[in-house]
């Protein structure tokens, strides 16, 4: 099987050249996947919008590329790994040999893929900026910022991912401009009581069983971007959750968001079963989170459920 995904803003995209069941759903985990990708900072924003020397350290600088990889079905098995980027966001598997830079490459196993890397500093040709190639190919000219495609190909037996993250790079084009924070989720609740890292609470029956996310409001960044005619733009941020589970549904499978009027919605779930489950197992959760502008992170939580 080989599956695509794309992170960056909202977009979330999945694809993949076998057959796929009708009733399966994005939140059922039981085949290979990547759940998340984020870098750690979202975003490298330079002091000023000069070639100066402080602005390309900035831009060069070391970030962490972090990727939650899950194999339910695997078994412990090795996975095999290639981190590009490149220049181009529609090169969706960073193909173009001439415009692309190898990041990193290896083997690890299902969990969380870190690695340290500078694709700021990343070069293609006669030593030509790849931040360069990204802005020409860019048809706003870096007006968002820079946008850098990062892919990453992970095989796990005959199963692949490919699965893109667009590392932003820009400068304080407009007054009040600052660095994106990595959005992270305060805190989760199953049936509103408290759901921690290392409890296993007890889900019985056939549900639903109510799951929440802590109010992320205080941390909803409010910002501001450069308009069409270089004017500050001031915007809200509505976080989006998408839940995850290696056993049943989830209905809503993403909570959050805003809609055209600006309300948010909560971030509120409900878990079931299958309807025919008879035998009791520990299921493994996951949430993770976007904040709309390139943030992502996440969190995993174990319950056991009994008929």
């Amino acid at each position: 099987m080989k599956a695509l995904l794309k992170y960056g803003g909202l977009l979330l995209a999945l694809g993949a050249s076998a057959c796929i069941d009708i009733d399966d759903q994005p939140s059922k985990v039981h085949d290979f996947r990547v759940l998340g990708i984020s870098t750690e900072k979202p975003e490298l924003m330079a002091p000023d919008c000069e070639r100066t020397p402080e602005a390309l350290e900035v831009l060069t600088s070391e970030v962490r590329f972090r990727a939650l990889l899950v194999d339910p079905a695997g078994g412990g098995r090795p996975i095999q790994y290639t981190l590009w980027a490149c220049a181009d966001v529609e090169d969706e598997l960073c193909a173009d040999e001439a415009n692309r830079v190898k990041l990193a490459e290896g083997t690890t196993a299902e969990g969380e893929l870190s690695l340290a890397i500078r694709p700021g500093a990343a070069t293609v040709g006669e030593d030509i900026p790849l931040l360069l190639r990204v802005q020409e190919a860019d048809p706003f000219k870096g007006l968002g910022g820079i946008r850098m495609p990062l892919v990453l190909h992970a095989v796990a037996g005959d199963e692949e991912v490919y699965a893109q993250k667009l590392m932003v790079f820009w400068c304080p084009m407009v007054e009040g401009m600052k660095e994106n924070v990595q959005p992270v989720i305060p805190g989760l609740r199953v049936d509103d009581a408290p759901w921690t890292v290392d409890a296993l609470p007890e889900l019985r029956g056939e549900g639903p069983f109510v799951m929440t996310a802590d109010d992320v409001a205080p941390f909803e960044e409010t910002y501001v971007v450069p308009g069409l005619r270089e004017e500050s733009v001031t915007l809200q941020e509505a976080w989006e959750i998408a839940w995850y589970a290696t056993f049943g549904e989830f209905s809503p499978q993403v909570t959050g968001g805003a809609d055209l009027g600006g309300q948010k919605g909560k971030h509120r779930t409900e878990w079931e079963p299958p309807e025919d489950a008879k035998e009791a197992r520990e299921v493994t959760f996951w949430a993770v989170v976007r904040d709309g502008r390139g943030g992502m992170s996440w969190v995993s939580r174990r319950a056991r459920w009994s008929p």
